[in-house]
């Protein structure tokens, strides 16, 4: 570990030797300069797509633009209708597909909303979608948007950095119990009451500004980590990133519509991260009348591109195709969860 970011983990009262473990992702600390961000499991959404000529594709999640670049290149009488949030992902892509002018198409938006903007087009259907539904790697790596307890910065946590409430004001708006509930119920977190406390004791006593001041309130409630442990605050982060964002909330609405804008014998194919996702990705494609699974389990990334990007590691792809079958009831974001938190 370097001596900037042992500096920055020094905590009160705690012994300066303890060798801190980042569960976010493996290997060096890197200052985001431009949207950059390894595609995951790239060749693999392709080929379960199989795009055409002539056809139209959705990709959910444009990020640094990958996906839609493969699909574009794979056939080149191809058409990509390319949505997000993020204006630093939605500028570096755009350069980057300069050369499909006239193929690609930028909706700046939420795929929670694919339906309505389709239909805003005038498009009817569609001959596939991908989404990529993790969080790329500039969005964790850039400070400032503080998603990361990696390395100091704001509070915020929004991927759309333009508008909504951020993770200081979710803190500040919600009581020690709600916000135990959502610690609990989205980050899978037994010590969320413990850890809410602390937080808003911190929150309390304006000790509460920054992401590492946010890792400190939670390492005052459950004590520090180990090598070859778990950083306690992955969990209690990732439940307030997906609340902040909405996540579960847009996809399952994205769920919802999928039989309804992909055309019959098109192709979905959704890369989730962790269980929450993968759960209510699984729910939606369970429907026989509706899909019928490309394979019986999801894929993962092969261990080549688990070596080269290690943030890749707890992919799962699933894929199904579109039958003739009536739309089936939206998936519930409600119920059993157990996330594979990484």
């Amino acid at each position: 570990m370097s001596g900037d970011a042992a500096q920055q983990l020094a905590l009160p009262g705690l012994e300066t030797t303890i060798e801190w473990v980042w569960s976010e992702d493996e290997g060096e600390v890197n200052v985001v300069e431009r949207f950059v961000h390894a595609t995951v499991m790239r060749d693999e959404i392709v080929h379960a797509l199989a795009p055409r000529d002539g056809g139209i594709y959705i990709d959910a999640t444009l990020g640094g633009g990958g996906h839609t670049e493969a699909i574009l290149e794979a056939a080149p009488g191809a058409k990509v209708i390319a949505f997000d949030r993020d204006g630093d992902a939605i500028a570096a892509s755009e350069a980057r597909l300069e050369r499909f002018e006239g193929r690609f198409e930028l909706v700046r938006g939420t795929f929670g909303r694919v339906r309505e903007e389709l239909a805003a087009m005038g498009i009817a259907e569609v001959d596939g979608l991908c989404a990529d539904l993790g969080v790329s790697s500039p969005q964790l790596d850039e400070p400032a948007r503080g998603m990361s307890f990696r390395r100091e910065g704001p509070l915020d946590m929004r991927m759309d950095q333009s508008s909504g409430e951020t993770a200081l004001e979710l803190i500040a708006r919600l009581s020690d119990e709600d916000l135990a509930d959502v610690i609990y119920k989205y980050g899978d977190e037994r010590r969320s009451r413990r850890i809410a406390r602390s937080i808003k004791r911190a929150y309390g006593e304006d000790d509460l500004k920054t992401t590492l001041d946010l890792r400190r309130a939670i390492v005052r409630a459950v004590g520090p980590v180990r090598v070859g442990g778990v950083d306690p605050a992955t969990r209690t982060f990732q439940a307030l990133r997906i609340v902040v964002n909405d996540e579960l909330g847009e996809l399952t609405s994205l769920l919802a519509s999928l039989a309804e804008v992909i055309a019959p014998g098109g192709v979905a194919a959704l890369l989730s991260f962790h269980s929450l996702e993968d759960r209510l990705v699984k729910q939606a494609f369970s429907s026989r009348t509706t899909w019928t699974p490309l394979w019986k389990k999801p894929i993962g990334p092969t261990e080549e591109e688990r070596a080269q990007n290690p943030r890749a590691r707890s992919a799962k792809l699933r894929a199904a195709r579109r039958s003739a079958g009536s739309s089936p009831p939206p998936p519930s974001v409600e119920g059993d969860r157990d996330p594979e938190v990484a």
